[in-house]
């Protein structure tokens, strides 16, 4: 099977954030509560429940005021340091190329969010005992609700009013991309020089690519994201002791439930 890819054309996205919803929608991820910071951008930030935003970018040209919009999710990178990190084998490469996740292997260590480049991965962790789970985008293919297994786009690109979402074979939306900013980059109404397709090479090549319509780092992008080599250096040497640290909490959690449970016993016997 042919590795797929998403192509976010970003002078098409008019921030109707209908991409949002749908992710929402999909995967059941609950609404959270947010408040007014002075951004159109809601909710401001990632988070375990929500998978993807929108940017709201503003960038100053002579007298005026122009918007940039960027979508903002998991990048889905060939060389992912998530991957590489996770110790527990809940993240991984599905037959798409996409990294795909197994929230039941999750331990809830936190290395996926500490070493991406991009700072995507989100922890949801219990107030009481910290003790949580990663959440992402898995581009629609969780087991169960697995869109793509049956022909379908990802809920986001169905959705997409504009066409500033795409969806396909990898190689064919990168193709897409390199036309659309060789488009921009030629004379019309509104050219815009320094166009460029964000994702044909970075780390291995990503599976979620940007045409954007400056640079990088305008979108707040890393103009060359970097695979961390503390993450190699990090899975060779603290995977067994993850093991050990969890196993040992496991244990920890499990003694305390039996005391807990001993003194409700002894309570009600003395009553």
């Amino acid at each position: 099977m042919s590795e797929k890819a998403i192509l976010f054309d970003a002078t098409k996205c008019m921030a109707c954030r209908g991409c949002q919803i749908a992710c929402k929608q999909w995967n059941d991820l609950k609404a959270v509560v947010t408040a007014n910071l002075g951004t159109y951008e809601n909710p401001p930030d990632l988070s375990a429940r929500t998978w993807v935003t929108i940017r709201f970018k503003e960038k100053a040209e002579g007298d005026s005021i122009r918007w940039l919009f960027s979508r903002r999710s998991c990048m889905h990178c060939t060389q992912a340091a998530c991957v590489e990190v996770c110790p527990s084998g809940a993240l991984f490469y599905n037959q798409y190329g996409f990294v795909a996740y197994d929230k039941d292997k999750c331990i809830g260590c936190g290395y996926c969010g500490q070493f991406c480049p991009f700072n995507v991965p989100r922890l949801d962790a219990e107030p009481i005992s910290g003790v949580g789970k990663m959440d992402k985008c898995t581009l629609c293919t969780t087991s169960g609700l697995d869109r793509l297994s049956i022909g379908q786009e990802p809920a986001c690109v169905k959705t997409c009013p504009t066409g500033a979402l795409v969806y396909g074979d990898r190689d064919e939306v990168v193709a897409e991309g390199k036309r659309r900013v060789a488009h921009l980059k030629t004379p019309h109404s509104e050219p815009y020089p320094r166009a460029t397709l964000y994702g044909e090479t970075e780390l291995g090549g990503l599976h979620v690519l940007y045409v954007l319509a400056d640079s990088p780092e305008v979108y707040g992008l890393p103009k060359e994201p970097k695979f961390p080599v503390t993450a190699t250096v990090h899975e060779d040497f603290s995977r067994p002791f993850t093991w050990i640290l969890w196993s040992v909490v496991a244990a920890g959690l499990a003694l305390n439930v039996l005391v807990a449970r001993a003194r409700q016993i002894r309570r009600k016997e003395h009553e």
